[in-house]
């Protein structure tokens, strides 16, 4: 690994957000991945100088519910195009009391309950086994807590986000159940994107954007949906002039990932080379390249 990386920032737009204001020299292309079809094409362009490259995670006019993405499909694609570094921003309902509409939670833990998704780019033919005891990079998640600071916006570092499969909605014992547990906010698609992004050595951090409370709340079934998407608007507009602030102060060339996110398949495969499905490995190569090559 090179002493010094220059940073791509990929980024990945949930409800609401599905282009980037102010990328220079923009351009949409299609990129293949041998995982099948992903959302859309990526928007390749430059912030500040910073190479940036979005992904619409639904579509450009939200076309894809949350259980049908490709997941594997989209984190390979942003490998592909050279992506370092993985930031996620996601419409989500809060389950805490003190984390009203127009919160942006920046997370630090997950539970995930989803179940019909295809969770791992490690399939039979080679299997490998990542650490997600700390799923989110604590360094991107500094940067990002800075960048809210420093324009104002209204946020919380460190949360749980409970993943849903969905697409309905929570029942009102799930909604307790999860706020029980200990959660902040609940979504629909960050899981399994967090591990995958953790199997392709990505550095990857979750913006959550609360756009109402969940159905726990005893004011839920007073809300409207014009209201919600009046702040999920709101969100979009502070999500943009957040991503404006935050990409070039993760632009500089920087060393390894402190936490190893960019190291995470150190010893994570167990499959010897002997036993090791060469179609498989061939569906890696961006993925884990890195690890693969070396062996």
């Amino acid at each position: 690994m090179p002493d010094q990386i220059t940073p791509v920032i990929g980024l990945i737009g949930g409800s609401g957000l599905y282009d980037i204001d102010g990328l220079q020299d923009r351009r949409w292309e299609r990129v293949e991945s041998p995982w099948g079809e992903p959302s859309d094409e990526l928007l390749f362009g430059t912030l500040d100088g910073v190479r940036c490259v979005f992904l619409p995670r639904h579509g450009r006019g939200h076309r894809i519910p949350p259980s049908e993405l490709n997941y594997r499909a989209n984190i390979d694609i942003l490998k592909r195009a050279g992506c370092t570094e993985v930031l996620s921003l996601s419409a989500v309902g809060s389950l805490n009391g003190d984390l009203p509409p127009g919160t942006f939670v920046i997370a630090d833990q997950f539970i995930d309950r989803t179940f019909a998704r295809k969770k791992s780019f490690f399939e039979t033919g080679c299997v490998a086994h990542v650490s997600m005891a700390h799923p989110l990079c604590p360094r991107l998640g500094d940067v990002l807590e800075a960048a809210a600071r420093e324009i104002d916006l209204q946020h919380k570092r460190g949360g749980t986000y409970l993943v849903m499969e969905g697409p309905q909605f929570s029942t009102k014992a799930e909604s307790e159940l999860y706020r029980a547990w200990g959660c902040d906010v609940i979504g629909m698609t960050n899981m399994p994107e967090a591990k995958l992004a953790r199997e392709a050595e990505l550095c990857y951090a979750t913006v959550a954007m609360v756009t109402d409370f969940d159905c726990w709340h005893p004011d839920h079934d007073a809300v409207t949906v014009d209201a919600v998407v009046k702040v999920m608007t709101e969100n979009a507009s502070r999500a943009k002039a957040l991503v404006r602030r935050v990409v070039p102060m993760l632009g500089a060339p920087r060393g390894p990932c402190p936490s190893g996110c960019d190291r995470a398949l150190d010893n994570a495969i167990v499959t010897p080379p002997a036993n090791r499905d060469p179609a498989v490995i061939a569906k890696l190569d961006a993925v884990a390249g890195r690890v693969l090559n070396a062996a």
